[in-house]
């Protein structure tokens, strides 16, 4: 157990799955950014995939519900318009949600996106998990995930992992899953993706409040 500990520790710190610490938002600015979707309410499971070696590099839960969020455990997502409390990435856009996968994707890896409707009460029970788990440790993103939707009512089947492939794969026998896949060929480095695609949201920012 030890070793696949240190393992999934040294993947994660290149992968983007390495519990950085992030700045913690106050209130205000999370209910000034907050964002209700029109559609139906849905739970989005990304899971980052080496394009290479086929292994799981994060795992991540976008819940749309009473407000979209997406729980990024460990992640290293940052965006200047996008409040972040304890691994929780508020105010998701259809903006904001499209910078966060093309972020992620990149000439290394690429995202499946797998997506399922749900009832606003599983939604809404979602999202307080997600507000309640606290920042989560370095390669422990698709360990708390599992433990989050496994509580959500209709989930219960799900298996705790520590495999971001293997969370997938359970999510995908769950009846009414879509599932896509999100490609990009740009660099490989996660922090230019990141930058580029701050700098992409502060423009639409600066145009919507022109």
């Amino acid at each position: 157990m030890f070793r696949f500990l240190i393992a999934c520790l040294l993947a994660a710190t290149v992968s983007g799955c390495a519990g950085s610490q992030r700045p913690q938002a106050d209130q205000s600015e999370i209910a000034s950014r907050s964002y209700r979707d029109p559609g139906p309410s849905t739970l989005t499971l990304y899971t980052m995939i080496n394009t290479r070696t086929g292994s799981g590099a994060h795992t991540s839960l976008m819940i749309s519900g009473s407000e979209r969020v997406i729980f990024d455990p460990a992640g290293s997502f940052r965006a200047d318009v996008v409040p972040i409390r304890n691994d929780v990435l508020y105010g998701i856009t259809p903006n904001v949600e499209r910078a966060y996968r093309s972020s992620h994707a990149r000439e290394s890896h690429y995202a499946r996106i797998q997506t399922i409707e749900v009832t606003p009460q599983q939604a809404e029970v979602a999202l307080q998990l997600a507000k309640q788990m606290g920042p989560v440790a370095g390669a422990f993103c698709t360990n708390s995930t599992s433990q989050l939707l496994q509580q959500v009512p209709g989930f219960r089947q799900i298996n705790t992992t520590f495999y971001p492939v293997n969370l997938s794969e359970q999510f995908a026998d769950l009846p009414g899953v879509q599932t896509a896949e999100y490609r990009e060929n740009d660099d490989a480095d996660l922090q230019t993706g990141l930058a580029f695609n701050n700098a992409r949201l502060n423009q639409l920012e600066a145009v919507s409040t022109q």
